[in-house]
């Protein structure tokens, strides 16, 4: 992966030389934002388009490093702007928050204004040498890459990093529409009540609602396949402003190339397993349960004894690579009892080949919508434990509208510790039951068409075809 220092750098000449478009990815810096727009930076390099990908230096760091599903020699050409910002101070996780959104990591959401300057001067030198300079920045790095609206032969285009169907219940509230129960938003849709901190909210207000003018377009890691409806719900509702929409996931691929199959000790337990009879434990990048909860959970896993593979870890840190980390404590002697029934895995895990494995039969998650979309599109149903953010509302699309899992507990107990006999019994009506057979067949459907989608003639793959056409004009 070619690296470059804070641009304009040595080596943008030799890059636009020939380039009649670039193509400049900016994300924000959390790890499910990281990661997808790295993933369609992997897809837009496909069709020979220069990428430019942009962030502080520990975040790029982060995203190749936790590159899992495909080789990470494949994004050889993705030219990383490892740009040096002023230090950031973030807080330990807090297990023991009430509201569970990541608040540690707002200083290093705050520090993202740091990339303004860098940004606006690669776009500038960019400009200079390209017939066109496509920018793809995260709905809330809007103020960073404002100097796209002053360049004649600059273009946005807004990356919004969660479903359709969430998107369109926050355009419906921020336009200060009730939400009423219909055809596309079930009853028990929530609020956004729990979801965030009062300064994360003033955070999008600020970089979201202010810049969104500007864009020419949005893009979205969905498929039409499975979320058409709140796609065109969107489309109507910007109609008018000219604002073209394009759902071009899944971002993540839909295949295992034998190339990126570093063999993880889970996979290779895995591959002793019967098909369908391991459910797979993991919260995403931003979650921190408190000792409890830990305790209630470990004991739900073994006493539902189904198999199970749990990734046990705190939430990111704001940089992952430096200060210190708390070791959640298991009950004494756990990782014994649960020998030859389950795996705790402490560190990184290749989350894409565990759900594309044929013994993976569910997955216990935070619905944040990365994990959504990777595990709709392995056919892997969902036993959802939502936290914060979008994730409660992901959680009635899969449950409510998609049929293709189980809730854990309701969004309006959140507060409540969640006990194992829940755990264990979440378990095994989605492991052990004919609902949960069910769920896992109109699951293996659905992912096998997202599959297909993105095949030649597929529809993820016209999608692509016209943004890319689109940006190429």
């Amino acid at each position: 992966m070619a690296n470059q220092q804070d641009p304009p750098s040595h080596g943008i000449n030799d890059l636009t030389k020939q380039a009649q478009v670039v193509v400049v990815m900016v994300p924000l810096p959390a790890q499910g934002h990281l990661n997808q727009l790295l993933q369609l930076s992997r897809l837009i390099l496909s069709h020979n388009i220069p990428v430019h990908y942009v962030g502080a230096t520990t975040h790029n760091r982060q995203a190749k490093q936790r590159v899992h599903g495909w080789d990470p020699n494949a994004a050889a050409n993705i030219h990383f702007h490892d740009i040096e910002i002023p230090p950031f101070h973030c807080p330990l996780p807090n297990p023991k928050a009430k509201i569970k959104f990541p608040s540690h990591l707002q200083p290093v959401f705050n520090a993202s204004s740091q990339l303004t300057k860098p940004v606006s001067m690669l776009l500038r030198a960019l400009s200079c040498k390209a017939r066109k300079v496509i920018v793809i920045h995260d709905s809330l790095m809007g103020s960073v890459i404002e100097e796209a609206r002053f360049l004649s032969n600059a273009e946005s285009y807004t990356f919004h990093s969660v479903s359709a169907f969430a998107i369109s219940l926050y355009e419906r509230e921020r336009e200060g529409k009730v939400i009423e129960e219909n055809v596309l938003f079930p009853r028990n849709t929530p609020s956004l009540e729990g979801c965030f901190t009062d300064e994360f909210a003033d955070f999008v207000d600020c970089h979201y609602s202010k810049y969104q003018k500007f864009n020419t377009g949005r893009v979205y890691n969905t498929c039409k396949l499975v979320e058409s409806a709140y796609l065109d719900f969107l489309e109507k509702d910007t109609i008018k402003e000219g604002i073209k929409h394009w759902a071009l996931g899944p971002f993540n691929p839909v295949t295992i190339p034998e190339s990126s199959k570093k063999q993880h000790f889970c996979l290779e337990w895995l591959d002793k397993q019967a098909k369908n009879t391991v459910i797979y434990v993991s919260f995403g990048t931003t979650t921190t349960f408190d000792d409890e909860q830990i305790k209630e959970l470990a004991i739900g896993l073994r006493e539902s004894k189904k198999k199970f593979i749990w990734v046990l870890r705190d939430g990111d840190k704001g940089d992952v690579f430096n200060g210190e980390e708390r070791r959640t404590e298991l009950p004494k002697g756990y990782e014994n009892s649960v020998d030859g029934l389950g795996l705790v895995v402490r560190d990184w895990a290749p989350q894409l080949e565990i759900l594309a494995h044929p013994a993976t039969g569910g997955f216990m998650s935070h619905c944040g919508w990365n994990s959504c979309m990777e595990s709709i599109s392995m056919g892997v149903p969902i036993v959802a434990w939502p936290m914060h953010s979008d994730q409660p509302r992901n959680t009635v699309l899969i449950t409510e509208v998609l049929k293709i899992g189980i809730v854990v507990k309701d969004w309006a107990r959140r507060d409540e510790i969640v006990t194992s006999k829940i755990v264990g019994s979440a378990v095994n009506r989605l492991m052990a039951s004919t609902e949960g057979d069910e769920m896992r067949k109109r699951a293996a459907e659905m992912g096998e068409s997202v599959r297909g989608s993105v095949a030649e003639g597929g529809v993820s793959r016209m999608e692509m075809e016209s943004f890319i056409a689109h940006i190429t004009r």
